[in-house]
């Protein structure tokens, strides 16, 4: 366990005043602090009601307090939590009084979770899918984020670093040992052979990268159409408020306007954009590009067709399969073919719109998948396990090469794939991974 010099400090509830407020303490200081603000030291891991003082013995609050020896605790380190009334006066005078014991200070932001990765309480998966759990705000979110925080992903990973290590320790074996009698003889069957099972693994771990994308991150719609289709009035009617200007004007949105929704757990990021048209005004241009380039990156495209005045648009450069035709306006008109839409709606009476909403929530959960497998769920994770893939790769094509050569090519996938976990050389990551905690966790 690596000792800190200091013994840190923070609110680790939320904001103030509030009905409880939690501040937690970790470090070397830590019961002395807890015995010299609360009399008394409460058993180990059991909760217990002390009368908390500052330093001159004048009562602050009563409240309960929590004490965890290290190492077993979340950091590692001997940690309390004091849980005091969540009054702001409160809060600042405990704080102020754990300010007056030696080598105490405020936390940084997620410097809790930062001491327990570098006391070995967890790897670096298990901290990305904490940062991810309290960012959760949709329950597919919260579910693959409980998945990696409780080592899933870890495993898996350290599984694949078991594999790779054995697949040396062969080859190392039959340099260092190739006339001992009890050493394979050919490393090929016993080791490539294994090398293009694993690699067929990450390549469909790798896959699934867009599944995880789309639960992290959303699951992107993009509206399209000629000006005056319904765009506007059809994101407003998602919203359930008015986010967008509706106007009989063309030409009205000329910027990307994007509203978040929550479709059976599922994150879904909806954007209004420009109306399609050939135009003289420069700015609106723009806004077609942007429109024509947000739908081409999009997972589904709602292509938006005025039913009582049609006007085609080019979507040649999208890919057809992502794209839902749906005719607007249907209030205004019977002289319509739903044959020609995959579904009709009318904003201002509600009409289809139950039913567009059905299609979002069916693609979004489609798209996603079964949530039961750890996903990769960041771009550094996929691009560490390609950099793994290229190496064992490189192993397994160099046939001619010395046996020294292919197993350095392997050592190298073994410390990519450590990188992930953290298990080698990533200090040059810490700083961005925990920078996206709050202060107190």
């Amino acid at each position: 366990m690596q000792v800190h010099d200091s013994t840190i400090f923070a609110l680790s509830s939320g904001r103030l005043p509030s009905g409880v407020a939690v501040i937690r303490v970790s470090g070397g200081a830590t019961r002395f602090a807890v015995e010299t603000i609360c009399g008394s030291l409460p058993q180990p891991r059991f909760a217990a009601l002390r009368m908390i003082r500052d330093r001159q013995r004048r009562v602050i609050d009563q409240g309960l307090v929590v004490f965890f020896p290290g190492p077993y605790s979340f950091t590692g380190e001997d940690c309390a939590e004091l849980h005091v009334h969540g009054g702001k006066a409160v809060v600042d005078a405990v704080i102020s009084t754990l300010y007056t014991f030696e080598n105490c200070r405020m936390a940084e932001a997620g410097e809790f979770t930062r001491r327990a990765f570098t006391n070995g309480k967890f790897d670096l998966t298990v901290v990305e899918g904490l940062a991810d759990l309290v960012a959760a705000e949709t329950e597919s979110q919260r579910r693959l984020a409980l998945q990696i925080s409780t080592g899933v992903q870890a495993n898996l990973y350290a599984d694949w670093r078991t594999e790779l290590i054995r697949a040396r320790a062969f080859i190392e074996a039959e340099l260092d040992f190739a006339d001992e009698g009890d050493v394979p003889g050919s490393v090929s069957d016993r080791v490539w052979q294994s090398m293009r099972r694993l690699v067929a693994r990450i390549d469909s771990h790798v896959a699934d990268g867009k599944r995880g994308a789309i639960v992290r991150e959303g699951y992107r719609v993009v509206i399209v159409g000629a000006p005056n289709a319904g765009k506007s009035s059809l994101l407003n009617a998602l919203a359930g408020s008015d986010v967008a200007i509706v106007s009989d004007e063309p030409g009205t949105t000329r910027d990307l306007i994007e509203i978040r929704l929550d479709l059976n757990g599922l994150p879904v990021l909806v954007t209004d954009t420009a109306g399609l048209r050939s135009s003289a005004d420069k700015v609106e241009r723009i806004g077609i590009e942007r429109a024509l380039e947000r739908a081409s990156a999009a997972d589904l495209v709602i292509a938006l067709t005025d039913i009582a005045e049609p006007v085609a648009h080019d979507l040649s450069g999208i890919d057809q399969s992502s794209i839902i035709n749906v005719g607007t306006k249907s209030d205004l008109t019977e002289a319509h073919s739903e044959v020609k839409y995959d579904l009709v709606i009318s904003t201002r009476r509600g009409a289809g719109l139950d039913s567009l909403m059905e299609v979002l929530a069916n693609r979004a959960a489609a798209a996603a998948g079964d949530l039961s497998d750890p996903l990769p769920t960041r771009l550094r994770h996929i691009e560490l396990l390609q950099e793994t893939r290229r190496e064992i790769m490189n192993a397994m094509e160099q046939e001619t090469a010395p046996l020294e050569i292919r197993a350095e090519y392997l050592r190298r996938a073994t410390f990519a794939l450590g990188r992930i976990t953290g298990d080698v050389d990533v200090e040059d990551i810490l700083d961005v991974v925990f920078s996206q905690f709050c202060i107190g966790k």
